[in-house]
């Protein structure tokens, strides 16, 4: 049986692999700092291959830098042997019922640095939306500070405050001289990992105002390839000018939209409004329908499209100065004859082409760069809903229910898609996402990613009862989905309100399992188990997941089989059972249901016999079955 890794991927080994597939020539070895005979990449050979200019040294090239940004894309590479622990007493059932574990949907606790990396394997190329709301940088707020080098000490010293799992945050204020460093070196590894995670047709938005919307931009059109930049959406947040304003009185913030693939991508439109349609009438009773006029001269010049039209009065008409036709004088003919052109109820207005609502290529109406607060509402309104929701004012900033709403018909949904939030905050994206599955009877899955900052002991959320930003997420989106069921019980009974609570922590498994060398046979003696021993099954069960590449929301049913605790995921794609002293029976029972994959303790065995028979039970009954150990 192969032993699984139980780390996530190293993105550079990845990357490594794509080059030698594409260029093995290019493929060399060579010794590094340590003496050690290592893989490598010959650039000369690499730069023969691509056949085209290449930029080096000091030579002048249009580029986007600052500090430690190599440090930053080595961050993003860099494997982490974490894990994500369930925590079913803060979790809720599909149907609202705490402590419930069969929601589809996750709210994952922990730095998203982490966590982003930790789903890699699982949902590579299967979200279809992401939005995130970022630190904006203002002098003021937050932003991670990703230096795991420094002792506690020096967290100590230089850390404004913790999370729960001792993740430092930091003040970025203006004095800084890293300010816009400290701030790209965040933003940037979690972006590119975030692209990873895309479907093909898949989009992200990201929130920003103008302190690093520059920036911001520059980051995403490296990230994500300038040719799929689909919008910067300007969101009108104020609805009123706010009069001790020094200058400005900004009522704006920035949605950067960029799409995986703009060759991929379809854009969602809007439902069609009343005032649209209005602008259709049929004042010539076509049995078509009702339509609308639309200008028939142009600005680009064609010969073929300047002449004289005769309106049915009589009147001779020449194209406007400088403009011509938009159509040939065949085409005017033949859509004359089939009375798609209109010379007004006289018959002596300029002509026009009759444009039927019926034949629109498009359902609803393209979307606006501008959102205007009156249809996608305002920071207000996105205050008032939490404090209604929660009863207090305990978060600042949140996003309006009808402004994740608009972002998420923009990103063109299918019934079954993943959207992923990874600076969730107060769980604005979760309760926009439940009310549209209620509205459109979907089934949308969503993923909340909060790191546990926590609340300051004098702020309204502390006293209201909430110790970190991740209680405030988690219990609005109970509120939410309560209260969406109680507004429409006749049509909401299979909606699922819940979420499967997960937390970001150090891995299951002892320094041991990883580094097996390091050890000395002495001390080997006394590590009888390789996994840690405040873990339970469940833990192991969900890094095995993980590391099988295998969804988290995945259908999870417990059974007992001979005595010994059997987890069967997915129906029967993997099968687990982490009890020791299993035997024979407990085996062959578990290849008779042949499944994909089988997973087990090393340990696991009762005796030698059964490890014996092992093999020769599963080649019996299920010889495909992939068997794997921790």
């Amino acid at each position: 049986m192969d032993k699984l890794k139980m780390h996530t991927p190293n993105k550079a080994d990845e990357n490594f692999k794509k080059l030698a597939a594409l260029f093995p020539n290019a493929v060399t070895e060579t010794i590094n700092e340590n003496g050690e005979v290592v893989r490598a990449i010959d650039k000369d050979v690499l730069m023969q291959e691509i056949s085209c200019t290449v930029v080096e040294g000091k030579e002048e090239r249009y580029q986007f830098t600052w500090p430690d940004k190599k440090k930053s894309v080595l961050l993003a590479n860099a494997p982490i042997a974490k894990t994500l622990r369930p925590c079913r007493e803060e979790s809720v059932g599909k149907d609202g019922t705490p402590g419930g574990f069969d929601s589809e949907n996750l709210y994952i606790e922990g730095d998203n640095l982490e966590v982003l990396k930790l789903l890699q394997e699982t949902y590579l190329g299967k979200i279809k939306m992401i939005y995130i709301d970022p630190p904006y940088n203002t002098g003021n707020d937050f932003v991670y500070e990703d230096d795991f080098a420094q002792s506690t000490q020096e967290y100590m010293e230089n850390s404004g405050q913790f999370d729960e799992e001792g993740n430092r945050l930091v003040p970025n204020t203006e004095s800084n001289g890293r300010f816009h460093t400290d701030w790209l070196n965040m933003i940037y590894p979690r972006l590119k990992l975030a692209k990873d995670l895309l479907t093909d047709d898949g989009v992200i938005f990201i929130s920003i105002d103008d302190n690093e919307q520059e920036n911001l931009k520059k980051c995403c059109d490296e990230v994500f390839g300038s040719q799929n930049f689909v919008a910067q959406l300007v969101w009108e947040r104020a609805y009123a000018p706010k009069n001790d304003a020094r200058f400005i009185s900004n009522s704006h913030d920035y949605v950067f939209m960029y799409a995986k693939s703009l060759d991929c991508f379809v854009i969602g439109r809007l439902p069609r409004t009343d005032a649209a349609n209005a602008r259709y009438q049929n004042p010539d009773n076509d049995p078509r329908g009702i339509w609308k006029p639309s200008d028939m001269s142009v600005k680009t010049y064609n010969a073929a499209c300047d002449y004289p039209i005769t309106t049915p009065s009589g009147r001779v008409i020449e194209p406007p100065a400088g403009r011509c036709w938009s159509l040939s004088k065949k085409a005017f003919l033949e859509r004359l004859q089939d009375n798609r052109i209109y010379f007004g109820v006289d018959g002596n207005s300029v002509p026009c082409i009759k444009r039927f609502l019926s034949e629109l290529k498009h359902d609803g109406m393209a979307p606006t760069s501008i959102m205007f607060y009156k249809d996608v509402g305002h920071s207000q309104e996105g205050a008032k809903e939490v404090t209604k929701l929660l009863e207090a004012g305990v978060f600042d900033g949140p996003k309006p229910v009808r402004l994740l709403t608009r972002l998420i018909t923009l990103a063109n949904l299918k019934d079954d898609s993943i959207v992923l939030d990874f600076f969730s905050g107060s769980s604005t994206t979760a309760h926009a996402l439940m009310q549209i599955n209620a509205d459109r009877e979907s089934h949308r899955k969503f993923i909340m990613a909060q790191v546990p900052e926590l609340c300051s002991e004098t702020g309204k959320a502390y006293k209201a009862g909430y110790k970190n930003i991740c209680e405030i997420g988690k219990e609005r989106i109970r509120r939410a989905g309560k209260k969406i069921k109680e507004d429409s019980p006749l049509t909401t009974q299979g909606l699922d309100i819940g979420f499967r609570v997960l937390k970001c922590d150090t891995s299951n498994m002892k320094d041991v399992y990883y580094s097996l060398a390091d050890y000395g046979a002495d001390l080997f003696d006394f590590m009888t188990d390789n996994i840690k021993e405040d873990r339970t099954p469940e833990d192991l069960l969900f890094q095995v997941m993980l590391d099988l590449g295998i969804e988290l929301s995945s259908k999870i049913e417990e059974t007992v089989i001979a005595g010994k605790k059997v987890f069967d995921v997915a129906d029967g794609f993997l099968i687990a059972c982490f009890d020791a002293d299993v035997n024979d029976e407990t085996i062959k029972a578990i290849a008779q249901k042949e499944p994909y994959y089988f997973v087990m303790r090393d340990s696991s065995l009762a005796n030698d016999s059964v490890a014996t028979n092992f093999e020769q039970i599963f080649a019996t009954y299920s010889p495909d079955t992939v068997r794997k150990v921790l």
